[in-house]
């Protein structure tokens, strides 16, 4: 399969050379050079725009970072140049309108198009473990599914366009929520005298057992992959949480949905972004509610 990548970055890099280590011919284009030399030294080959980079693919997969982003690159770069055959997926995390919008404009133009946002966060992205979040026609998923698999662990349709996002801000909103409440519980057991190594012990295997516990608990030592045990560096920085609670909260205001905590959520991780920790991935927000910022180191 010949496929054109654009958006190489923290995640989009690690998808494209899982493509490529598949044996798929990858053209790959992003604004960063680094990034291109980076994707080039895992087997993809650097086109110089995404005009170049699309033409003549099977399919198109594009991982930008925000609804404006996708309906730019997709109505000025994608759909004039890359061939009606040509399956386009975006696996972007952006707004539902944003997603329709654009699979609107390209079944308007003859192509099929798929919202497939991700979770599992970078680690994932390099392994090759993502979990996908379909909105597609079911007619085109079969397709969606093969072509997204070398990236992936877990691909499910969750509906027509736009579901994709629709699962994606709610799975996100509730592991936001769910890292807050561990963070804060964290923080309580080690005013109380508990060792927060020994909570995990018992949270693990008890009724507050949870993802953010099991896989992402946010005090060193007990998860060796956690970023908690590399100073919160790399994984899933607080400012792509931020957005993704920004959006889930005008998905909600949108439809009249109630979400009293994802929006309490949103502000504690406003807060943690202004106090300049955008970078340091979202269980870092435990040295916050510990009153231990200094421990973050800047």
């Amino acid at each position: 399969m010949r496929i054109g990548f654009i958006g190489l970055g923290n995640m989009g890099g690690g998808m494209a050379a899982n493509q490529a280590k598949a044996g798929h011919e990858v053209l790959a284009f992003d604004l960063s050079q680094a990034a291109l030399d980076r994707a080039k030294a895992a087997g993809c080959a650097p086109a110089a725009s995404v005009a170049d980079a699309v033409r003549d693919v099977d399919a198109v997969i594009t991982m930008l970072p925000a609804g404006p982003h996708v309906r730019q690159v997709y109505a000025e770069q994608v759909l004039p140049n890359a061939p009606k055959s040509a399956l386009l997926i975006d696996c972007s995390t952006i707004d539902v309108e944003s997603a329709r919008a654009v699979a609107e404009q390209a079944r308007g133009q003859g192509f099929r198009f798929a919202d497939a946002p991700v979770s599992g966060g970078t680690a994932a992205a390099d392994a090759g473990t993502l979990a996908f979040m379909v909105g597609c026609d079911e007619a085109d998923f079969a397709e969606v599914e093969t072509a997204i698999g070398p990236m992936a662990r877990a691909v499910i349709r969750a509906g027509d366009h736009g579901a994709g996002q629709a699962a994606k801000i709610c799975n996100n909103m509730v592991l936001g929520v769910s890292m807050i409440g561990v963070c804060e519980a964290i923080a309580m057991a080690e005013k109380l005298g508990l060792d927060p190594e020994r909570f995990f012990e018992i949270a693990s295997k008890s009724s507050g057992q949870c993802w953010s516990i099991t896989s992402y608990y946010p005090w060193p030592g007990p998860v060796e992959n956690a970023p908690s045990n590399r100073g919160y560096e790399g994984g899933f920085a607080t400012a792509m949480m931020l957005k993704d609670l920004k959006l889930a909260q005008q998905a909600a205001a949108a439809a009249g949905a109630a979400a009293p905590m994802g929006a309490q959520a949103e502000g504690l991780f406003a807060l943690f972004d202004r106090l300049g920790y955008g970078s340091k991935d979202f269980s870092g927000i435990l040295q916050m509610l510990r009153g231990r910022l200094n421990e973050l180191g800047g």
